[in-house]
Formats: C-alpha cells, sequence, structure tokens
C-alpha cells in the first residue's frame, strides 16, 4: 500500500450553519476522491446547509479492515442513536431508527407487500407455525431460561420499553382491535389457549413466574389506579369498573384513569 492508495475509513459529517451531524464508514474507490456521505432520509440537510467531513479512523484496505470500520462506525452511532436529536443517521449496526421503520412499515402495508400480502387466516396460521418452530428449536425468548425472562420483564417495566411504553388507553385500544380482527390471543381456540395456559403453568412463565408475594403486589398496585365510567361517572378500580359496566350494558372502553 502506497500513500496515495484507496482508503477505508470512518468520518463524522457537521453543518456550518446548524448543530446536525452524521457519522459514516467510506471504501474509496481511488485515492481523495471527494465524499461528503451518501444520505437518503435525511439528504435535505445536506442540500440545504454546508456539509464539513472530518477523517476519524484509518483501517486496512482489506475485507477485514472493511468489517473492522463498520464495527467502529456503530460504535460511534450507538451512544446518540435515537436519542439525540441532532444525530441524522438512521441506522445502526443493521438496527433503523423508529421513524425509518414505521415509513417502511406504511409503504409495506399500502403496497401489499411481504405479510401484507397474506390474508388474515394466512397471518395466523402462518405466526403459529414460526413460533411453534422457535419453542421447538428452543430460539428465540425460548432460549432463555425462566429467570432470564423473568429479568428481562423486569427491565422493559422499569425502563418502560415495549409494552410498557405504551399508555393503559392506548392497550386498550390495541387489545380492541387484535379481538376485532381475530389476531394475536384472539386467533387462538379456546382449546388452544387452554393448552398455552397449562403449558405456562407448568414452565413457571408468564403470570407464574412470580412469587405469590409478588403478584399479590402487582394486585394491589393495580386495584390502587381508580377510573370512572365516562357515562355515569362511577368511580372504582379497573377490574371492578368492568364488572360494573357489563351488569349495565356499558362499552368498557368508555373509562378514563383518573389517579
Amino acid at each position: 500500500m502506497t500513500s496515495q492508495s484507496p482508503r477505508i475509513y470512518t468520518y463524522k459529517i457537521t453543518f456550518e450553519e446548524v448543530l446536525y451531524y452524521y457519522y459514516g464508514v467510506h471504501k474509496e474507490k481511488k485515492f481523495g476522491e471527494y465524499y461528503v456521505g451518501s444520505p437518503k432520509t435525511h439528504k435535505w440537510c445536506w442540500e440545504l446547509y454546508t456539509p464539513k467531513k472530518q477523517t476519524l479512523q484509518l483501517f486496512d484496505y482489506t475485507d477485514e479492515g472493511w468489517k473492522h470500520a463498520q464495527k467502529i462506525e456503530g460504535q460511534l452511532i450507538k451512544p446518540f442513536y435515537n436519542v439525540d436529536k441532532w444525530c441524522l443517521n438512521e441506522s445502526c449496526s443493521g438496527n433503523f431508527s423508529l421513524d425509518t421503520r414505521r415509513k417502511n412499515g406504511k409503504n409495506l402495508y399500502k403496497n401489499k407487500n411481504a405479510c401484507f400480502s397474506l390474508t388474515q387466516e394466512e397471518r395466523s396460521e402462518l405466526s403459529k407455525k414460526i413460533g411453534q418452530k422457535s419453542y421447538e428449536d428452543g430460539k428465540g425468548i425460548h432460549s432463555l431460561t425462566i429467570e432470564e425472562k423473568r429479568e428481562i420483564g423486569k427491565k422493559c417495566y422499569e425502563d418502560g420499553v415495549g409494552v410498557h411504553s405504551f399508555t393503559t388507553e392506548q392497550l386498550r385500544e390495541i387489545g380492541i382491535k387484535n379481538y376485532e380482527n381475530g389476531v394475536g390471543i384472539h386467533s387462538l381456540t379456546i382449546e388452544e389457549r387452554r393448552e398455552i395456559g397449562k403449558k405456562c403453568y407448568e414452565d413457571g412463565i408468564g403470570v407464574h413466574s412470580l412469587t405469590f408475594e409478588e403478584r399479590s403486589i402487582n394486585s394491589k398496585k393495580a386495584n390502587s389506579h381508580r377510573w370512572m365510567c365516562t357515562e355515569t361517572g362511577f368511580i372504582t378500580n379497573a377490574g371492578n369498573l368492568a364488572k360494573y359496566q357489563r351488569a349495565r350494558g356499558i362499552d368498557t372502553s368508555k373509562r378514563v384513569r383518573i389517579s
């Protein structure tokens, strides 16, 4: 390799007029070629403002050098990815930002591609097969011990991620939508749900992974929240309000949490 040989390097793009920035990795075709990134989602920023490139680290011009450079790029992006509003990177180590995934999902739905090309029945059947295969092969969540699943669940609850990132109202809307479309657990027959319940009990997963004391604490927390029927103004906890509304033929979605 000579001093004029093509290079592989990581870089950072900043802009003279604004605080936006972007990390990337580049493999040159010829030494010193002009390159200030190849943005797609945020191309407007490059067109509107003045980009400046800072070369951060050079790597061997080999397959291993390229892999190493990509790894370093991910390490550069990770602390700011989906956290800092000024970071323009839309992916990190193969993972795409929430905004990009949302747009891709809308496009797939609009064009009826991927899973959206299947009927509701076909999606339900495919989901069952994938779940059963993962269980048999011990992959995905089924590769974890009960203790590991419990720790992940607690961590998600504490950090407010996954299902815990939704409000009660959002979860209710999702549940109603799933029920109407017959997806998720609503795609299963009563017998299938009963078998899953038995299996969870035998394996000690889900609610059955909790001790009696933990279940008692969770129950007390749930019962401490007060809900009001928006039709009659009756106030009680979530469980009792559901019984109250069903007994009077009131839609159980007509409620609001007040504490």
